[in-house]
């Protein structure tokens, strides 16, 4: 156990984790440690856990009520308490997940052949919604300083018609600025574009930064955009399929009012999770953050130690690091060759856009014994 940290947190089974039968559980054998997909290895928060119990209980497994559960007032009175942003519940949408309210909000404001912004490297999903809805990427890539308005701007005078936020970014975990983010909506707004705010990880903020909701930056934002948030990454919920679709204006509302029926529907079990962990989740989720920031600095250390060579910088929110392996000399794609000599799994680097050619992320929400499993196994691979 470490020191000051919730032992339910770090104490984690490997055993036990195996019997999961989600994604990042199932996909390899037992001979590999899957440190891979975005899910954390966490149990559950105690309200949760009672909360779905009690739902099973009572067979309660119908269709979703969110306005009758509360949802969006929940998620409003989140919004205030760890982002001190002030929500509307009138402005907020159910939608089963991030990705599909991307994809819909996205069928309205484009037509085929038409070039959406993404910040690469970036969350991969981005690129095949941008493939379905017949358009192209327009890539903006992040430099230093993470975001570069300057880039974005650049591409909506193009022609680009909406840029995809990943706010806090995935994969590298940087939070932009209030000035990054301010300069994104002013260019939106000189320009007609649209800023779609994937905000998934926002509740993960680690100590040393804080979210700003693109949403609560400016009355150009409110105009030019429209959130996407869920608890899902922060409380282990993605299974239970329920995000929120926010507007602050009555031009994006006007928008989101559009979307079908479908788009604007959640899972029930995912809705009554949702609800309980906006509204009872907060000492639960202090914890998570504390274990996740010191196994960010426990990675740190790990590789000066262990290896040096790879490139590494402490992510500001979530759990997902972005590693350099170009050094070693594994390829485009390091994992493969982790995967195959290591026997741990990590998430490609070119699946995140062409500038992860070298790279891969690692999932280090986990207890702080599997970390350095994890870069045992790294380094047993890429020091031959």
């Amino acid at each position: 156990m470490s020191c000051g940290l919730n032992p339910e947190l770090t104490d984690l089974s490997i055993d036990r984790l195996r019997r999961r039968r989600s994604a990042k559980w199932a996909r390899y054998g037992p001979e590999v440690l899957p440190a891979w997909v975005a899910e954390m290895d966490f149990p559950l928060a105690l309200p949760i856990k009672a909360a779905l119990a009690e739902a099973i209980g009572l067979d309660d497994c119908g269709y979703a009520a969110p306005q009758e559960l509360g949802l969006a007032a929940a998620f409003a009175g989140f919004a205030e308490r760890r982002f001190g942003w002030t929500v509307d519940p009138e402005l907020v949408w159910p939608s089963s997940d991030v990705v599909g309210a991307i994809r819909a909000l996205l069928r309205l404001l484009t037509k085929p052949g038409q070039r959406i912004v993404i910040n690469t490297p970036v969350y991969h999903p981005f690129f095949a919604v941008i493939e379905e809805l017949g358009c192209e990427p327009a890539e903006a890539p992040l430099n230093i300083d993470g975001l570069d308005p300057e880039a974005i701007e650049r591409q909506f005078a193009a022609g680009a018609v909406a840029l995809i936020l990943c706010s806090p970014h995935n994969p590298t975990g940087g939070v932009p600025s209030h000035a990054q983010l301010s300069a994104i909506a002013d260019a939106a707004e000189r320009h007609g574009a649209w800023v779609i705010a994937d905000e998934i990880h926002a509740p993960l903020a680690l100590p040393g930064a804080r979210h700003l909701p693109f949403l609560a930056v400016s009355e150009a934002a409110r105009e030019r955009g429209i959130a996407l948030c869920s608890a899902s990454k922060a409380f282990n919920l993605a299974g239970l399929r329920c995000a929120q679709i926010v507007a602050a204006s009555a031009n994006a509302a006007e928008l989101i009012r559009r979307l079908s029926v479908g788009d604007t529907h959640c899972g029930h079990l995912g809705a009554i999770a949702s609800v309980v962990a906006f509204r009872d989740g907060d000492t639960w989720l202090d914890d998570v953050v504390a274990v996740l920031d010191h196994n960010r600095r426990l990675l740190a250390d790990l590789l000066a130690g262990r290896l040096p060579q790879v490139g590494y910088t402490q992510p500001q929110a979530s759990y997902l690091a972005w590693l350099d392996l170009r050094a070693f000399e594994l390829g485009e794609d390091p994992s493969a060759a982790i995967l195959e000599r290591g026997g741990v799994a990590l998430s490609p680097g070119p699946s995140f856009g062409r500038q992860g050619a070298g790279f891969a992320r690692l999932n280090i929400g986990t207890s702080p014994a599997l970390v350095e499993q994890a870069v045992e196994r790294i380094a047993a691979a890429a020091v031959r």
